[in-house]
């Protein structure tokens, strides 16, 4: 179940930024648009809530040949039939993430800087992010940020496809990928544009991401 190729950006759709839209529905645009890679994150969901939410998305993205995984909970994305999961440093760990979900599941681990991604663990993920890039609105108490100077030499210190995040926008996803990026992922550029299917079409382009 390979990542699609770089650069490509990862849109993130985050329960709370839906701004009353259906999950389902912007899955389906992104898709549409040429996403192949979607996450459904929703940290104020209960479980069945957000099963739910996971179910509603993957029938949408599955349609259009994309793959969805689910931020923080294996259990969910194994429930649900999504294609893995995303975790933080305060998840579940990923090699114990990686027993649940063997592979073709995908794994994937955000990391904020060379000595959180050196110690990933060998052999267990299909990708890593680093991050925020930039400063960012989508969490209530982030990580120091990171810069550019923080995604170049997260590509120095790993083989692994390398996942940008925070704060990126169709202004500077160029720069990200520059940097030395495999992919952007992204919420609130996308999220918050009157048509999510232009917004990533148009970062898209400005990345260089194939067709």
């Amino acid at each position: 179940m390979p990542l699609p190729r770089p650069p490509f950006v990862y849109p993130i759709l985050d329960a709370g930024a839906l701004a009353g839209r259906s999950a389902a529905d912007v899955a389906r645009a992104l898709v549409g648009a040429g996403a192949r890679l979607l996450q459904v994150r929703g940290k104020d969901l209960g479980s069945r809530a957000l099963c739910d939410v996971v179910a509603e998305v993957v029938a949408a993205a599955h349609a259009g040949g994309a793959l969805v995984l689910v931020n923080d909970r294996p259990d969910v994305a194994l429930v649900a039939g999504a294609d893995g999961v995303h975790v933080g440093q305060g998840d579940l760990g990923a090699a114990d993430v990686r027993r649940l979900l063997p592979p073709p599941f995908l794994v994937g681990l955000s990391t904020h800087d060379v000595a959180q991604l050196r110690s990933a663990p060998a052999g267990v993920l299909d990708y890593v992010a680093i991050g925020p890039v930039y400063a960012t609105r989508s969490k209530d108490a982030p990580d120091p940020v990171v810069g550019l100077a923080g995604v170049a030499a997260a590509r120095a210190s790993t083989a692994l496809p390398l996942v940008a995040i925070g704060g990126i926008t169709r202004r500077n996803a160029a720069a990200v990928i520059a940097a030395g990026a495999d992919a952007v992922a992204v919420i609130s550029d996308l999220l918050g544009a009157p048509d999510p299917a232009d917004a990533f079409r148009a970062m898209q382009s400005r990345i260089g991401a194939p067709r």
